[in-house]
């Protein structure tokens, strides 16, 4: 996985580097080292993230929810 594809892939999620960090149980440093290209990003994180960001890209949080104003 790649710097760019990490970010996306968080950016997908809606997770910041520091909240990613927190849900692995890493310091928020390491998730910025992979963000910045300056350690490689293991094979399992990147799998995992990579299934994350793809169900939430094809499945949206849904808007419809919310309350229609009259």
């Amino acid at each position: 996985m790649t710097p760019t594809r990490f970010r996306e892939c968080l950016a997908a999620i809606g997770w910041s580097q520091r909240g990613f960090a927190t849900k692995i149980g890493a310091d928020e440093r390491l998730a910025r080292r992979w963000a910045a290209g300056r350690a490689d990003i293991p094979p399992s994180i990147a799998a995992w993230l990579e299934v994350l960001a793809r169900i939430h890209e094809e499945f949206p949080s849904p808007k419809e929810w919310r309350r229609k104003e009259v």
